[in-house]
């Protein structure tokens, strides 16, 4: 972090780096929740739904590149041993045990409301304090309520599938 960037900022940076890597960790996870569900799910709109996943590992790819930078910016290193990645998540990573496309769904979905507290805490911690950091998490959780809303409604769509009215 620059000089005038740390006289400043209001953030601990001790706090702040540890929940970034800790949102690091969890965007890791959550691109391979995506991407191994896109692959494996069966069932009614598991083929549309697949691509959906698809786009959505990309993006928390993407999210996982944008936190690694911030924490190499603020003068941290991203956990560099995928080891350390479930170790240091709060959102766990579920595998998908049943291949059923409600039930990945249902499991993305709890990961997303995981995600979308994560970045929220960030903003809040960050909010007049460190533009730069609260800006990232801000894209990062619009992205999330995105993803959030998908899964709700892909579970209203496959309900009514399988249970018309």
């Amino acid at each position: 972090m620059g000089e005038m960037a740390q006289k400043i900022s209001k953030v601990d940076h001790k706090e702040l780096l540890d929940i970034l890597n800790t949102a690091f960790a969890e965007e890791w996870l959550a691109y391979y929740q995506y991407w191994i569900a896109a692959r494996i799910m069966s069932g009614p709109m598991s083929l549309s739904i697949g691509e959906e996943f698809k786009e959505h590992a990309h993006e928390e790819k993407e999210h996982a590149e944008l936190l690694a930078t911030r924490i190499i910016e603020l003068g941290g290193t991203p956990l560099i041993d995928p080891n350390d990645w479930s170790k240091a998540a709060k959102c766990k990573y579920d595998a998908p045990t049943d291949e059923n496309v409600l039930a990945i769904v249902k499991q993305v979905l709890t990961a997303e409301r995981c995600a979308v507290a994560r970045y929220q805490q960030i903003c809040d911690m960050c909010f007049g304090k460190d533009y730069q950091t609260f800006k990232i998490s801000a894209q990062i959780l619009e992205q999330e309520l995105d993803h959030e809303q998908d899964m709700e409604d892909y579970i209203t769509d496959i309900t009514k599938i399988i249970q018309p009215a």
